[in-house]
C-alpha cells in the first residue's frame, strides 16, 4: 500500500476542499492518503512518504502563500530528488502562471508529477473535486 501525504494550505476552505478530494482519490486506490496542514509538515516528513501531493491556492502576484506555505515547501525542495509529487490549488484572478511557474520550480527540484497539476478559479465545482480525485488516483498508482 503507497502512503500519501496530501500536504496543503487553505485561507477560505477552497484548497481545503481540493485536498480532501486528492485524499479520497488516492484511498479508492487504495492508498493510506494522510491530510496534513502546511503547518504540520517538515523536509523531515518527504522520505515518510511514497508520494506527496501539495497544494496551496495563488496569492498576491500569483505566488504561493508565503507565510507557512512557502516556507515549509522550500525546506522541502533539497528532499524532493526522485520524489512522487502531485500540485493543486484555487486562484482568485490570473492565468495560472503561479501554477506553471511552481511545476518548473518541482521539475527542477528532481522531483517527478505524478500528473497533470489541478488548478480552479474560487471553489472548487464537480469538475474539479472530480479531476482533484484522479490526481490523488494518480499518485496511488504511482
Amino acid at each position: 500500500m503507497n502512503k500519501i501525504a496530501v500536504v496543503y494550505w487553505s485561507g477560505t476552505g477552497n484548497t481545503e476542499a481540493m485536498a480532501s478530494a486528492v485524499a479520497e482519490g488516492a484511498r479508492e486506490k487504495g492508498a493510506e492518503a494522510t491530510l496534513i496542514t502546511a503547518a504540520g509538515f517538515s523536509a523531515d516528513q518527504v522520505g515518510d512518504y511514497d508520494a506527496i501531493a501539495f497544494g496551496c491556492p495563488s496569492m498576491g502576484a500569483e505566488q504561493l502563500e508565503e507565510t507557512e506555505f512557502e516556507p515549509m515547501f522550500t525546506s522541502c525542495e533539497g528532499a524532493l530528488q526522485g520524489k512522487t509529487i502531485a500540485l493543486f490549488g484555487s486562484y482568485g484572478w490570473g492565468d495560472g502562471e503561479w501554477m506553471r511557474d511552481w511545476e518548473e520550480r518541482c521539475s527542477q527540484d528532481g522531483a517527478s508529477l505524478a500528473s497533470d497539476s489541478v488548478i480552479c478559479n474560487e471553489a472548487p465545482d464537480d469538475e474539479a473535486l472530480s479531476a482533484c480525485r484522479a490526481l490523488g488516483a494518480a499518485l496511488a498508482e504511482k
